[in-house]
């Protein structure tokens, strides 16, 4: 209890002091008033020390002792969510970047959130493996949300920022890319840019994803079973409107979903609606675990584009009605429909979303996204 008091040592010398104070019984609350180490400031504590010790069996002492001064517990306490190799990885960009806690916290959440991303336009134009380019494609993603909420100022400086931290070369030069094509003429307003046409994103929401979104998308929900009759029953057009940002539709509705800002979504105009899929399993051909084949999914699809233009696209089409399958929606590709020679589908589909985790249910293994 003196050494607590009296701060005898380095944070991370005392910091095991206070499990074992825990167990004699000691709650958190009597620790800070006796010591004076707020409840929260213990855990940070606790926790950073377990970090270290991590760092210390996954990289060099010169790394670890970055952290020693009284303060630095703060940014190994942002890192622990993340496994031990991206700790160490982390560890020294937070070094060569000179990192404060706040920067810490982004560098953590980029890392953790990269692998959800999969299929996000860009995504693959960076690496996994490196912090720097997991800060750099959450920048490279705000720049879009940026964009497609009309900010061209902000969209420019998250890719400025991108282009800072970017480690690869491809992300560098991607991020490039996107620079150039703002300063100069660019996609223009009635292009279509073929990553969007013909890609398909799968995505998992993060929990607390739609707060934090700075632009945010509010779509009509069909039920897959519903077939094409509730999906041209479905709103049209709606929006926010007014000071308040008050949701005005065309007609009523009673099943709608915010999703945050991404750009296959926010960019969509009349006709957009999501569809409920009871269950992953057949609805696209995505590797995935076996658990996510059970849970829910929502198709997001265009109404106004319902040609059937790219064979590695995907469409919203109906099924069954003729005893071969299961009444309602389905998704198909392209190529199989031209095959079939249908021209006409019922929306082209731009996002397919997972629902959100708990953190500690989204544990992933270091060969999840090989």
């Amino acid at each position: 209890m003196e050494v607590l008091i009296n701060r005898m040592g380095l944070w991370y010398e005392y910091a095991p002091l206070i499990p074992s104070l825990t167990q004699e019984g000691f709650t958190p609350a009597t620790l800070e008033e006796i010591t004076g180490i707020a409840s929260s400031e213990q855990n940070r504590l606790v926790v950073a020390s377990q970090v270290r010790e991590s760092l210390i069996e996954s990289t060099d002492p010169d790394t670890v002792s970055y952290f020693d001064p009284p303060g630095y517990s703060e940014l190994l306490y942002e890192i622990r969510l993340l496994n031990n190799q991206q700790r160490a990885s982390a560890a020294r960009f937070i070094i060569a970047q000179k990192f404060d806690g706040k920067e810490t916290q982004e560098l953590a959440k980029a890392m953790k959130d990269f692998p959800r991303r999969y299929g996000d336009r860009g995504w693959e134009s960076f690496n996994r493996n490196l912090p720097g380019d997991c800060l750099g494609f959450m920048y490279f993603r705000q720049a879009q949300e940026h964009k497609t909420a009309s900010s061209p100022e902000l969209s420019k400086a998250a890719l400025e920022r991108a282009l800072q931290v970017v480690e690869s070369d491809k992300a560098k030069k991607r991020v490039e890319e996107e620079l150039e094509r703002k300063g100069g003429e660019g996609i223009g307003e009635g292009d279509v840019d073929s990553d969007v046409l013909v890609r398909v994103p799968v995505v998992r929401m993060a929990v607390g994803e739609v707060a934090e979104s700075s632009v945010v998308a509010i779509l009509p929900v069909c039920k897959a079973e519903g077939r094409e009759i509730e999906l041209e029953a479905a709103p049209w057009e709606c929006g926010m409107g007014g000071e308040f940002g008050v949701l005005e539709a065309e007609k009523g509705w009673t099943r709608w979903v915010v999703l945050p800002g991404w750009e296959p979504v926010a960019t969509l105009k009349r006709g957009g609606v999501a569809v409920l899929f009871p269950k992953a399993k057949g609805v696209l051909a995505w590797k995935g675990k076996k658990r996510e084949t059970d849970e829910e999914i929502l198709v997001v699809a265009d109404r106004g584009r319902t040609e059937v233009a790219a064979d590695d696209g995907f469409y919203l089409v109906a099924s069954g009605g003729n005893g071969s399958a299961e009444e309602g929606l389905k998704v198909e590709k392209g190529v199989k429909l031209k095959e079939m020679g249908v021209e006409k589908s019922l929306g082209t589909v731009v996002l397919v979303v997972r629902p959100p985790r708990e953190e500690n249910e989204d544990q992933l293994a270091d060969d999840d996204w090989e």
